[in-house]
C-alpha cells in the first residue's frame, strides 16, 4: 500500500512546508504574530508538529502530531508500529509540559527556539524551573472514525492531538469528537494492542500513580513477532528506523538511500518514497475495537 503525499491534503501541506527544517529538531516558527498559518514546533523523520491557533480546544496547549505518510486511518496501524505511538505520547507529554513552563524559559511563538527552550522539549528541566503537570491534565490521543473534530475536518490523514486540560475552548458540539464515544486515548491503544500480540494483562491492575508499569520503559514491547521455533515474522511498519537505536524501532523501515544530514530529501515537488510493505495476506492483523465498541463490550 502506497501512503505518498496527495494533493490538496491540508496535513500534507503542512509536512511539505516543514520539510527544510532540520530532522529530529524543534523547528523555528518564521511567521507574524497573528497570523494563522501552523506553527510547527517539532519535525522528525516520522511526525510533523504543529501547534493549533486558529482553532484550539485548551488555551493552555493544543498540538497536532501528523504522520508525514498519508496515512489514512486510525486502523492503518499494525502491532509493527507501537514504537510510533510511543514516541507520540512521550514527545507530547514533553512539548505539553514546554508549553506551559515559566515565560522567562518557555518556548515563545513570536522568536526561534533557542538552546535554553529546547531543553525543556528533551525533558531535561530543572526542578525549580518545573510546573506541575501530571498525566492526568494531559490529554493524548486520536478521533475515531467516524467522527471527528468539526474545525479540523480532516478525516484520511491521520493525526493525533494532545492538549492541556481544562478544554476550556472546545464547545459542546466539538465535544463529541473528544468525548468516550469517540475519543481514542493513546495509553489505551498501545495497550490494548500489546495485549493482543503478546497475550499479557497491560491494563489490569491497578496503575501506581507517578510511577509507569515497567512495560512502558520498553517502547518496542509488543512489536516483535515471531514463531515458536525462533523466526521472526515482524512485519514492516510505518516508521522511518534510527540510524542510532534501530532497536527501539523492529519492522520499521531504514532511511531512503535520498538522504542527507538533515533527514529525507524531498525535492520540490516531489513525494516521499511509498514504505516498503507486505501484502495483506502476509501481515498480521490487530483487531483494533472503537471506543464505542469498547464501550460495548465493557472491556
Amino acid at each position: 500500500m502506497s501512503f505518498a503525499s496527495k494533493s490538496g491534503c491540508p496535513m500534507c501541506g503542512i509536512v511539505a512546508s516543514a520539510v527544510h527544517a532540520p530532522a529530529h529538531t524543534p523547528a523555528s516558527p518564521s511567521f507574524p504574530g497573528g497570523s494563522n498559518t501552523p506553527e510547527v514546533v517539532w519535525r522528525d523523520d516520522n511526525f510533523t508538529v504543529y501547534r493549533e491557533r486558529a482553532h484550539p480546544v485548551s488555551s493552555k496547549g493544543h498540538l497536532i502530531f501528523v504522520f508525514n505518510l498519508h496515512v489514512p486511518s486510525l486502523y492503518t496501524l499494525s502491532a509493527s508500529d507501537l514504537p510510533l505511538l510511543v514516541t507520540i505520547r512521550d514527545l507530547g507529554r514533553r512539548l505539553l509540559t514546554s508549553l506551559v513552563q515559566p515565560a522567562e524559559n518557555s518556548y515563545s511563538a513570536n522568536s526561534p527556539i533557542t538552546a535554553n527552550s529546547s531543553r525543556f522539549l528533551n525533558g531535561d528541566i530543572p526542578a525549580t524551573d518545573r510546573v506541575a503537570l501530571d498525566d492526568d491534565s494531559l490529554r493524548i490521543g486520536f478521533i475515531s472514525p467516524p467522527f471527528r473534530d468539526n474545525k479540523i475536518p480532516v478525516t484520511d490523514h491521520l493525526h493525533a492531538h494532545a492538549y492541556i486540560l481544562p478544554a476550556d475552548l472546545m464547545g459542546w458540539w466539538r465535544g463529541v469528537g473528544y468525548s468516550g464515544l469517540a475519543w481514542y486515548a493513546i495509553d489505551d491503544l498501545i495497550a490494548e494492542i500489546r495485549e493482543e500480540t503478546s497475550n499479557n494483562r497491560i491494563r489490569s491492575g491497578p496503575k501506581p500513580k507517578h510511577a509507569p508499569r515497567p512495560i512502558d520503559q520498553v517502547p518496542a514491547a509488543g512489536a516483535r513477532q515471531g514463531l515458536s521455533n525462533g523466526v521472526e515474522t515482524t512485519h514492516t511498519g510505518l516508521g522511518i528506523a534510527d540510524p542510532e537505536d534501530p532497536e527501539r524501532s523492529p519492522g520499521a523501515r531504514p532511511l531512503s538511500l535520498n538522504v542527507n544530514l538533515g533527514g529525507p530529501s524531498w525535492s520540490s515537488g516531489a513525494e516521499p518514497a511509498p514504505p516498503l510493505r507486505r501484502s495483506p495476506s502476509a501481515m498480521s492483523h490487530v483487531e483494533l475495537l472503537s471506543p464505542h465498541q469498547r464501550h460495548a463490550t465493557g472491556s
